[in-house]
């Protein structure tokens, strides 16, 4: 009778452990990181015994709580970070070692490189690529037309951009060649406008991130530009107090070109059908194309639990099913090697933000925040005083005091 009863509840353990395995990962997500991270949640969970589990926090918020919360032993096991913090909790040894697994991965290589840059410190793999965005450029083609431009032909270098927003500003009234956040917007600028010199060689930091680069004479024809599209009223006037409320100008039907990011193609598409528009690769000032490389990267909390239920939900995240999902609802396909076949039943202008991948950066520092992107730092003070102020004060009081805040933080 004890035999019976053992070997019954044995029978009976071995039938309900599967449940007891199962793991339910504790993943943190910026509010409005939007549907597609969130439907391919979905489709994992309904298929996988390991569920993930979101909390989202407010996108101004995020980092500090996270921080405080590793500090408290409160942290998720994971986090999608954008991917310019990286760098700093890798530093601070608060991210999980992900190197060898990484590095296993077949289809590793294939990966975005600034994602995978920004998230490796010293040689070892603290986050993975897990959505992404790139700068892209956008014209009106009915603007186009009206101004008795070929509306199939993207622009290929900035004179012609400037010719072009002279021709469409001819068309009068509240009209206008081109648009840019150039407020306080440090994010926005660097974004649409590093790129007009990442193309011609140069850049804003060292390799290193160790020196401020800003003084080229890249950056001076850069600014040039778009100091003499100002001066010939090609840009409303907003834009020079816009700090990003207005980023999406060019759904007005009123701006003939920009610079945006490609998650603007899918807004344009399903809520601006009206805007009939082109895009393509941002071209450098002396015309090769580039691009940012924006967007989050997959991190692991030091010390989880459930490394391998993590691993295993990036796996789905990275596979053919998981990656038709993320394009599906407007990102961008992560894994190169499947791009092509992601994006076949889209709509084709989603390609040219994956080619953006190829040329895109990402500067690589551990005080990104307070270089780049706080409203009070050095680059979006620069951006705005250069453009719109004294060009020669701009680059030297941005120089000394980008340097100064990486000399302080060594």
């Amino acid at each position: 009778m004890m035999k019976k009863l053992l070997a019954t509840t044995a029978l009976a353990a071995l039938l309900f452990a599967p449940a007891a395995w199962a793991d339910t990962i504790q993943m943190w997500v910026r509010s409005g990181i939007g549907d597609s991270f969130k439907e391919t949640v979905k489709a994992f969970n309904s298929g996988h015994k390991d569920k993930v589990e979101l909390t989202e926090v407010p996108f101004s918020e995020l980092v500090q709580k996270y921080a405080t919360a590793i500090a408290g032993g409160q942290a998720p096991d994971a986090l999608s970070l954008d991917l310019i913090y990286t760098p700093s909790f890798a530093a601070s040894g608060q991210l999980e070692d992900l190197t060898d697994w990484a590095r296993s991965l077949p289809y590793f290589k294939s990966l975005p490189p600034s994602h995978v840059r920004l998230g490796t410190y010293q040689d070892h793999v603290y986050g993975m690529p897990l959505s992404v965005e790139t700068s892209i450029f956008a014209w009106n083609k009915d603007l186009y037309k009206k101004a008795g431009l070929d509306p199939e032909k993207a622009p290929k270098t900035w004179e012609e951009i400037t010719a072009n927003a002279e021709k469409i500003r001819a068309l009068g009234k509240d009209t206008y060649g081109f648009y840019f956040s150039g407020g306080s917007c440090g994010g926005c600028m660097i974004f649409t406008f590093t790129p007009l010199v990442w193309g011609a060689g140069a850049d804003i930091l060292s390799q290193d991130g160790k020196k401020a680069t800003l003084d080229t004479p890249q950056m001076h024809k850069a600014v040039e530009i778009y100091r003499n599209m100002v001066k010939k009223d090609l840009v409303p006037q907003g834009a020079a107090t816009d700090s990003g409320t207005n980023f999406l100008s060019i759904t007005s039907g009123k701006i003939g070109q920009q610079s945006l990011g490609a998650f603007s193609i899918g807004t344009l598409i399903t809520q601006h059908p009206d805007i009939n528009f082109g895009v393509t690769t941002i071209p450098s000032v002396d015309g090769k194309p580039s691009s940012f490389a924006g967007g989050d990267n997959f991190v692991v909390t030091k010390g989880t639990k459930k490394l391998e239920a993590v691993k295993g939900f990036l796996e789905y995240v990275y596979s053919l099913e998981g990656q038709k999902i993320m394009a599906k609802y407007g990102s961008l396909p992560t894994r190169g090697d499947l791009a092509q076949e992601v994006l076949a039943d889209l709509d084709p202008r989603m390609k040219v933000g994956v080619d953006a991948i190829a040329v895109a950066k990402t500067p690589y520092t551990l005080q990104f925040n307070d270089l780049i992107n706080s409203a009070n730092g050095p680059w979006a003070a620069f951006t705005h005083a250069a453009i719109f102020g004294d060009e020669t004060k701009a680059f030297s009081d941005a120089q000394e005091q980008m340097q100064q805040i990486i000399d302080d933080a060594q």
